[in-house]
C-alpha cells in the first residue's frame, strides 16, 4: 500500500479557495467511492496550513484518485495559492488505532 503526506500552506486570501476546491474532491469521492482510496484533510490552528493523508491499495486506485475532475481542479492552481509550497513525504504506517 502507498501511503503519502502532502503539507503546505496557502496564502490568508486564499484559505477559503483551498477548503472549497478540498470539499469538492470530498463531494466527487462520496459519490464515486473509489475502491482502494483513503483520504483525509486537515487544516492546522493557523488557518492556512493544511496537511493531507491518502493511502492507495494500488497503483490502479492511485491513479483513479489523480484522475477525477475534482482533484485535477484542486492541484490546478495549488502553486499560486501557497505561500509554503506543497512537500509530499511518502510515509510508513507503523500502527493505527480507530
Amino acid at each position: 500500500m502507498k501511503r503519502v503526506m502532502l503539507s503546505y500552506r496557502v496564502k490568508a486570501d486564499q484559505a477559503e479557495e483551498n477548503e472549497r476546491l478540498i470539499k469538492q474532491v470530498f463531494k466527487q469521492l462520496f459519490r464515486q467511492l473509489p475502491e482502494g482510496v483513503q483520504y483525509s484533510v486537515y487544516r492546522q490552528s493557523d488557518g492556512v496550513s493544511f496537511v493531507h493523508i491518502a493511502a492507495f491499495e494500488d497503483r490502479a486506485a492511485d491513479q483513479l484518485f489523480a484522475a477525477l475532475p475534482a482533484f485535477k481542479d484542486f492541484r490546478a492552481a495549488i502553486r499560486e495559492r501557497c505561500d509554503e509550497q506543497p512537500v509530499t513525504v511518502h510515509v510508513e504506517e507503523l500502527g493505527a488505532y480507530y
